[in-house]
């Protein structure tokens, strides 16, 4: 990571932070994931040399900022989806000045949608962080995106526990998944594939 990016980071961070501070509406908040926790899913996009990120759930492009420096050393790309317009416009703006915007896509457009029209077996790692309630229904798509030994990644697992439970509960049942929860940050809840089987 560069001086320059880390910078940007810490501004951004510490913006966040301000800005949602106030805010009981949690709808206006940026609601950025916490450094520990984008420091880890980026730790998980190089150790599986991952070159399809996907992430749902832009803001204002604080963790795509740590993700597209993360598939820069991969090789890779990221593909951040938001659905606020503004949002995007301020991601774009954000990924730019800290000079990773050329590995990452910023789409504007629904989660599910994009989960549904991404092609079988098509991503490495698969980011929520978006309306826990929805994870569940977006389970049947993120099994089939996901390539053998690709990552999902939720953040907000231990803060948020009680929105995740569903999901989490689908994810360790299915039996090619390894599941761990990492207590960093707000929680980061993972899954592996670690069998190569795609669901019929």
């Amino acid at each position: 990571m560069d001086d320059q990016l880390a910078r940007v980071l810490d501004d951004l961070y510490e913006e966040g932070r301000a800005h949602d501070g106030p805010l009981a509406d949690r709808l206006l908040r940026l609601r950025n994931m916490t450094p520990d926790a984008a420091r880890l899913v980026s730790t998980l996009i190089r150790a599986r040399r991952a070159t399809s990120v996907l992430e749902i759930g832009t803001s204002n492009g604080y963790s795509a900022i740590w993700f597209a420096d993360a598939v820069r050393d991969t090789g890779g790309r990221l593909t951040t989806v938001e659905i606020d317009a503004d949002r995007v416009t301020a991601a774009l703006a954000n990924l730019d000045r800290a000079g990773v915007l050329e590995y990452a896509d910023v789409v504007h457009g629904d989660g599910a949608e994009t989960l549904a029209r991404t092609p079988d077996a098509a991503v490495d790692l698969v980011v929520l962080d978006a309306e826990r309630p929805a994870y569940a229904d977006y389970w049947p798509h993120l099994r089939r995106i996901l390539k053998p030994y690709g990552i999902v990644a939720v953040d907000n697992a231990v803060s948020h526990r009680d929105q995740v439970t569903a999901f989490h509960e689908l994810l360790t049942a299915e039996k090619e998944f390894a599941v761990a929860l990492h207590e960093v940050g707000d929680g980061v809840l993972t899954g592996i594939r670690v069998r190569g089987d795609q669901p019929k």
